[in-house]
Protein backbone atom coordinates (compact mmCIF):
# COMPACT_ATOMS: atom_id res chain seq x y z
CA UNK A 1 0.00 0.00 0.00
CA UNK A 2 1.31 3.43 -0.91
CA UNK A 3 1.39 6.08 1.80
CA UNK A 4 0.39 9.72 2.02
CA UNK A 5 0.89 12.44 4.60
CA UNK A 6 -1.87 14.18 6.51
CA UNK A 7 -0.96 17.85 6.29
CA UNK A 8 2.44 19.46 6.19
CA UNK A 9 3.57 17.95 9.49
CA UNK A 10 0.99 15.25 10.13
CA UNK A 11 1.31 11.47 10.27
CA UNK A 12 2.14 9.21 7.33
CA UNK A 13 -0.80 6.92 6.62
CA UNK A 14 -1.91 4.38 4.02
CA UNK A 15 -3.30 5.96 0.84
CA UNK A 16 -6.65 4.35 1.66
CA UNK A 17 -7.88 4.37 5.23
CA UNK A 18 -10.78 2.46 6.76
CA UNK A 19 -13.98 4.20 7.82
CA UNK A 20 -15.31 2.18 10.75
CA UNK A 21 -18.72 3.81 11.26
CA UNK A 22 -20.72 1.13 9.43
CA UNK A 23 -19.34 -1.59 11.72
CA UNK A 24 -21.54 -0.24 14.52
CA UNK A 25 -24.73 0.42 12.59
CA UNK A 26 -25.93 3.08 10.16
CA UNK A 27 -26.36 0.70 7.22
CA UNK A 28 -28.45 -2.46 7.31
CA UNK A 29 -30.45 -3.78 10.25
CA UNK A 30 -29.27 -4.46 13.79
CA UNK A 31 -29.65 -8.18 13.11
CA UNK A 32 -27.29 -7.97 10.14
CA UNK A 33 -24.37 -6.62 12.17
CA UNK A 34 -21.58 -9.06 12.80
CA UNK A 35 -19.05 -7.95 15.45
CA UNK A 36 -16.85 -11.00 14.86
CA UNK A 37 -16.63 -10.24 11.12
CA UNK A 38 -15.97 -6.57 11.90
CA UNK A 39 -13.05 -7.54 14.15
CA UNK A 40 -11.71 -9.89 11.47
CA UNK A 41 -12.01 -7.09 8.92
CA UNK A 42 -9.98 -4.77 11.14
CA UNK A 43 -7.25 -7.40 11.45
CA UNK A 44 -7.30 -8.02 7.70
CA UNK A 45 -7.05 -4.30 6.99
CA UNK A 46 -3.75 -4.06 8.82
CA UNK A 47 -2.45 -7.18 7.06
CA UNK A 48 -3.32 -5.54 3.71
CA UNK A 49 -1.43 -2.36 4.60
CA UNK A 50 -4.20 -0.12 5.92
CA UNK A 51 -2.80 1.91 8.81
CA UNK A 52 -5.42 4.67 9.13
CA UNK A 53 -8.59 3.95 11.12
CA UNK A 54 -11.45 6.44 11.42
CA UNK A 55 -14.01 6.34 14.22
CA UNK A 56 -16.00 8.76 16.45
CA UNK A 57 -17.59 8.83 19.88
CA UNK A 58 -21.02 9.24 18.27
CA UNK A 59 -20.76 6.00 16.27
CA UNK A 60 -22.85 3.67 18.35
CA UNK A 61 -22.62 5.92 20.34
CA UNK A 62 -19.34 4.83 21.90
CA UNK A 63 -19.37 1.21 20.71
CA UNK A 64 -17.31 1.84 17.60
CA UNK A 65 -14.37 3.19 19.55
CA UNK A 66 -14.55 0.17 21.85
CA UNK A 67 -14.52 -2.13 18.81
CA UNK A 68 -11.08 -0.79 17.85
CA UNK A 69 -9.59 -1.26 21.31
CA UNK A 70 -8.36 -4.90 20.99
CA UNK A 71 -6.49 -4.23 17.73
CA UNK A 72 -5.03 -1.00 19.06
CA UNK A 73 -3.90 -2.86 22.16
CA UNK A 74 -1.89 -5.30 20.05
CA UNK A 75 -0.76 -3.09 17.16
CA UNK A 76 -0.68 0.46 18.49
CA UNK A 77 2.65 1.39 16.91
CA UNK A 78 1.48 0.39 13.42
CA UNK A 79 -1.80 2.32 13.42
CA UNK A 80 -2.94 5.92 13.14
CA UNK A 81 -6.32 6.34 14.80
CA UNK A 82 -8.67 9.28 14.23
CA UNK A 83 -11.72 9.98 16.31
CA UNK A 84 -14.18 12.87 16.62
CA UNK A 85 -16.25 14.83 19.10
CA UNK A 86 -18.75 17.66 18.92
CA UNK A 87 -22.17 16.21 19.68
CA UNK A 88 -24.13 16.31 22.90
CA UNK A 89 -25.06 12.76 23.93
CA UNK A 90 -27.41 12.08 26.85
CA UNK A 91 -27.23 9.28 29.40
CA UNK A 92 -29.40 7.03 27.19
CA UNK A 93 -27.07 7.45 24.21
CA UNK A 94 -29.40 9.81 22.33
CA UNK A 95 -27.87 12.67 20.35
CA UNK A 96 -29.46 15.88 21.58
CA UNK A 97 -27.48 18.55 19.73
CA UNK A 98 -24.06 19.99 19.00
CA UNK A 99 -21.49 20.82 21.65
CA UNK A 100 -18.23 22.45 20.66
CA UNK A 101 -17.52 23.94 24.08
CA UNK A 102 -14.02 23.66 25.54
CA UNK A 103 -15.41 21.60 28.41
CA UNK A 104 -16.85 19.06 26.02
CA UNK A 105 -13.64 18.95 23.98
CA UNK A 106 -11.77 17.97 27.13
CA UNK A 107 -14.31 15.52 28.56
CA UNK A 108 -14.98 13.85 25.20
CA UNK A 109 -11.25 13.37 24.70
CA UNK A 110 -10.94 11.61 28.05
CA UNK A 111 -13.82 9.31 27.12
CA UNK A 112 -12.31 8.46 23.74
CA UNK A 113 -8.89 7.75 25.25
CA UNK A 114 -10.50 5.36 27.71
CA UNK A 115 -12.65 3.54 25.15
CA UNK A 116 -9.84 3.23 22.61
CA UNK A 117 -7.41 2.10 25.28
CA UNK A 118 -4.69 4.53 24.16
CA UNK A 119 -2.81 7.31 25.89
CA UNK A 120 -2.84 9.64 22.88
CA UNK A 121 -5.20 10.17 19.92
CA UNK A 122 -3.33 10.57 16.63
CA UNK A 123 -5.92 12.79 14.93
CA UNK A 124 -8.74 14.49 16.83
CA UNK A 125 -11.53 16.01 14.76
CA UNK A 126 -14.27 18.46 15.56
CA UNK A 127 -17.12 16.41 14.08
CA UNK A 128 -19.46 19.32 13.37
CA UNK A 129 -19.08 23.04 13.98
CA UNK A 130 -21.23 24.27 16.86
CA UNK A 131 -22.66 27.62 15.68
CA UNK A 132 -23.05 28.71 19.29
CA UNK A 133 -19.30 28.45 19.94
CA UNK A 134 -16.67 30.35 17.92
CA UNK A 135 -14.41 27.87 16.19
CA UNK A 136 -11.43 29.68 17.72
CA UNK A 137 -12.62 28.64 21.20
CA UNK A 138 -13.14 25.02 20.22
CA UNK A 139 -9.82 24.70 18.39
CA UNK A 140 -8.09 26.54 21.24
CA UNK A 141 -9.30 23.85 23.65
CA UNK A 142 -8.23 21.12 21.22
CA UNK A 143 -4.80 22.75 21.02
CA UNK A 144 -4.54 22.50 24.81
CA UNK A 145 -5.04 18.74 24.44
CA UNK A 146 -2.09 18.65 22.02
CA UNK A 147 0.08 20.53 24.50
CA UNK A 148 -1.03 18.12 27.24
CA UNK A 149 0.12 15.15 25.14
CA UNK A 150 -3.36 13.65 24.80
CA UNK A 151 -3.73 14.45 21.08
CA UNK A 152 -1.08 14.59 18.34
CA UNK A 153 -2.86 16.37 15.48
CA UNK A 154 -6.12 18.25 14.92
CA UNK A 155 -8.78 17.94 12.25
CA UNK A 156 -12.14 19.41 11.26
CA UNK A 157 -15.16 17.76 9.64
CA UNK A 158 -17.80 19.28 7.35
CA UNK A 159 -16.66 22.90 7.67
CA UNK A 160 -16.44 25.73 5.18
CA UNK A 161 -13.27 27.23 3.74
CA UNK A 162 -13.77 30.33 5.90
CA UNK A 163 -14.06 28.26 9.09
CA UNK A 164 -10.94 26.33 8.14
CA UNK A 165 -8.96 29.55 7.73
CA UNK A 166 -10.11 30.78 11.16
CA UNK A 167 -9.13 27.47 12.74
CA UNK A 168 -5.68 27.37 11.16
CA UNK A 169 -4.99 30.81 12.62
CA UNK A 170 -5.30 29.22 16.08
CA UNK A 171 -3.49 25.91 15.55
CA UNK A 172 -2.24 23.83 12.59
CA UNK A 173 -4.93 21.58 11.12
CA UNK A 174 -3.68 18.30 9.66
CA UNK A 175 -6.84 17.19 7.87
CA UNK A 176 -10.32 18.25 6.89
CA UNK A 177 -12.91 15.53 6.44
CA UNK A 178 -16.02 15.82 4.28
CA UNK A 179 -18.02 13.85 1.74
CA UNK A 180 -16.28 13.58 -1.64
CA UNK A 181 -16.93 11.15 -4.47
CA UNK A 182 -17.98 11.02 -8.10
CA UNK A 183 -21.48 11.71 -6.79
CA UNK A 184 -20.51 14.54 -4.41
CA UNK A 185 -17.98 17.03 -5.76
CA UNK A 186 -19.11 20.28 -4.13
CA UNK A 187 -15.90 20.53 -2.06
CA UNK A 188 -13.96 21.18 -5.26
CA UNK A 189 -15.32 24.73 -5.44
CA UNK A 190 -13.92 26.27 -2.25
CA UNK A 191 -13.04 23.76 0.46
CA UNK A 192 -10.45 21.68 -1.39
CA UNK A 193 -8.61 24.74 -2.80
CA UNK A 194 -8.50 26.22 0.72
CA UNK A 195 -7.05 22.99 2.09
CA UNK A 196 -4.34 23.05 -0.53
CA UNK A 197 -3.50 26.69 0.08
CA UNK A 198 -3.17 26.01 3.81
CA UNK A 199 -1.34 22.67 3.63
CA UNK A 200 -4.28 20.66 5.00
CA UNK A 201 -4.92 17.11 3.79
CA UNK A 202 -8.41 16.19 2.63
CA UNK A 203 -10.05 12.99 3.91
CA UNK A 204 -13.12 11.99 1.86
CA UNK A 205 -15.78 10.04 3.71
CA UNK A 206 -18.49 8.13 1.82
CA UNK A 207 -16.17 7.91 -1.21
CA UNK A 208 -18.50 5.25 -2.63
CA UNK A 209 -21.66 7.34 -2.25
CA UNK A 210 -22.91 5.30 0.74
CA UNK A 211 -22.88 2.19 -1.42
CA UNK A 212 -24.35 3.66 -4.59
CA UNK A 213 -21.06 3.67 -6.48
CA UNK A 214 -20.33 0.02 -5.74
CA UNK A 215 -22.88 -1.16 -8.30
CA UNK A 216 -24.24 -3.60 -5.73
CA UNK A 217 -27.49 -1.69 -5.12
CA UNK A 218 -30.25 -2.56 -7.57
CA UNK A 219 -33.46 -1.48 -5.88
CA UNK A 220 -34.81 0.11 -2.71
CA UNK A 221 -35.03 -3.39 -1.24
CA UNK A 222 -31.26 -3.31 -0.87
CA UNK A 223 -31.51 -0.78 1.96
CA UNK A 224 -35.02 -1.54 3.25
CA UNK A 225 -33.84 -2.94 6.58
CA UNK A 226 -35.17 -1.21 9.69
CA UNK A 227 -32.65 1.31 10.93
CA UNK A 228 -30.76 1.72 7.64
CA UNK A 229 -29.76 5.39 7.55
CA UNK A 230 -30.13 5.64 3.79
CA UNK A 231 -33.91 5.50 4.08
CA UNK A 232 -33.84 9.16 5.15
CA UNK A 233 -31.52 10.43 2.41
CA UNK A 234 -33.06 12.18 -0.64
CA UNK A 235 -30.48 10.63 -2.94
CA UNK A 236 -31.98 7.20 -2.23
CA UNK A 237 -35.63 8.13 -2.76
CA UNK A 238 -37.96 7.57 -5.71
CA UNK A 239 -36.99 9.20 -8.98
CA UNK A 240 -33.72 10.45 -7.49
CA UNK A 241 -32.67 6.91 -6.73
CA UNK A 242 -33.64 5.66 -10.19
CA UNK A 243 -31.64 8.44 -11.87
CA UNK A 244 -28.60 7.74 -9.70
CA UNK A 245 -28.71 4.02 -10.42
CA UNK A 246 -28.79 4.81 -14.14
CA UNK A 247 -25.54 6.75 -13.73
CA UNK A 248 -23.99 3.85 -11.84
CA UNK A 249 -24.87 1.49 -14.69
CA UNK A 250 -22.69 3.69 -16.93
CA UNK A 251 -19.89 3.49 -14.37
CA UNK A 252 -20.19 -0.30 -14.35
CA UNK A 253 -19.82 -0.36 -18.12
CA UNK A 254 -16.59 1.63 -17.98
CA UNK A 255 -15.32 -0.56 -15.13
CA UNK A 256 -16.05 -3.73 -17.11
CA UNK A 257 -13.99 -2.43 -20.00
CA UNK A 258 -11.12 -1.72 -17.59
CA UNK A 259 -11.45 -5.12 -15.94
CA UNK A 260 -12.26 -3.85 -12.46
CA UNK A 261 -15.36 -3.18 -10.35
CA UNK A 262 -17.34 0.05 -10.20
CA UNK A 263 -16.17 0.61 -6.63
CA UNK A 264 -12.53 0.24 -7.60
CA UNK A 265 -12.92 2.66 -10.49
CA UNK A 266 -14.61 5.24 -8.24
CA UNK A 267 -11.87 4.97 -5.61
CA UNK A 268 -9.10 5.11 -8.22
CA UNK A 269 -10.60 8.33 -9.58
CA UNK A 270 -10.61 9.84 -6.10
CA UNK A 271 -7.04 8.77 -5.35
CA UNK A 272 -6.03 10.37 -8.62
CA UNK A 273 -7.29 13.80 -7.54
CA UNK A 274 -4.08 14.44 -5.61
CA UNK A 275 -1.64 13.00 -3.11
CA UNK A 276 -3.26 15.13 -0.41
CA UNK A 277 -6.44 13.02 -0.74
CA UNK A 278 -6.84 10.06 1.67
CA UNK A 279 -10.24 8.36 1.23
CA UNK A 280 -11.71 6.28 4.03
CA UNK A 281 -14.16 3.82 2.45
CA UNK A 282 -16.12 1.78 4.95
CA UNK A 283 -16.10 -2.01 4.98
CA UNK A 284 -17.71 -4.27 7.53
CA UNK A 285 -16.69 -7.45 5.71
CA UNK A 286 -13.34 -8.72 4.49
CA UNK A 287 -14.58 -9.26 0.94
CA UNK A 288 -15.56 -5.58 0.62
CA UNK A 289 -12.28 -4.52 2.19
CA UNK A 290 -10.21 -6.54 -0.26
CA UNK A 291 -12.12 -5.13 -3.21
CA UNK A 292 -11.57 -1.57 -2.00
CA UNK A 293 -7.86 -2.02 -1.28
CA UNK A 294 -7.23 -3.29 -4.81
CA UNK A 295 -8.22 0.17 -6.09
CA UNK A 296 -4.94 1.55 -4.76
CA UNK A 297 -3.16 -0.41 -7.50
CA UNK A 298 -5.16 1.18 -10.33
CA UNK A 299 -3.84 4.12 -12.31
CA UNK A 300 -6.41 5.61 -14.64
CA UNK A 301 -5.50 6.75 -18.13
CA UNK A 302 -6.20 10.30 -19.26
CA UNK A 303 -9.05 8.98 -21.39
CA UNK A 304 -10.59 7.18 -18.41
CA UNK A 305 -10.29 10.28 -16.26
CA UNK A 306 -11.98 12.33 -18.97
CA UNK A 307 -14.76 9.77 -19.38
CA UNK A 308 -15.49 9.87 -15.65
CA UNK A 309 -15.44 13.68 -15.57
CA UNK A 310 -17.99 13.74 -18.37
CA UNK A 311 -20.10 11.01 -16.80
CA UNK A 312 -20.12 12.59 -13.32
CA UNK A 313 -19.84 16.39 -13.62
CA UNK A 314 -20.41 18.45 -10.47
CA UNK A 315 -24.05 18.17 -9.49
CA UNK A 316 -24.63 14.96 -11.44
CA UNK A 317 -26.27 13.15 -8.52
CA UNK A 318 -30.02 13.54 -8.15
CA UNK A 319 -31.21 14.62 -4.70
CA UNK A 320 -29.45 16.19 -1.73
CA UNK A 321 -26.83 14.18 0.14
CA UNK A 322 -28.56 14.74 3.51
CA UNK A 323 -32.08 15.37 4.73
CA UNK A 324 -32.93 18.89 5.92
CA UNK A 325 -32.08 18.20 9.57
CA UNK A 326 -28.59 16.94 8.76
CA UNK A 327 -27.95 19.70 6.20
CA UNK A 328 -28.47 22.23 8.97
CA UNK A 329 -25.48 20.72 10.79
CA UNK A 330 -23.10 21.31 7.89
CA UNK A 331 -21.14 24.55 8.09
CA UNK A 332 -21.42 26.37 4.77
Amino acid sequence: MQTRQLGANGPIVSALGLGCMGMSGTYGSAASRNPAEAEATLEAALELGVTFLDTAEVYGPYGNEELLRPLLGRQRDRLVVATKFGFRIDADGAITGLDGTPDNARSACEGSLRRLGVDCIDLYYLHRLDPAVPVEETVGAMAELVRAGKVRHLGLSEVSAMTLRRAVAVHPIAALQSEYSLFERSVEREVLPACRALGVAFVPFSPLGRGLLTGKLRSADDYAADGDYRQSLPRFQGDHYAANLALVRQLEGLAARRGCTAAQLALAWLLGQGRDIVPIPGAGRRTHLQENIAAAQLTLTACEQMALEEMFPRGAAAGARYDEAMLRLVDT
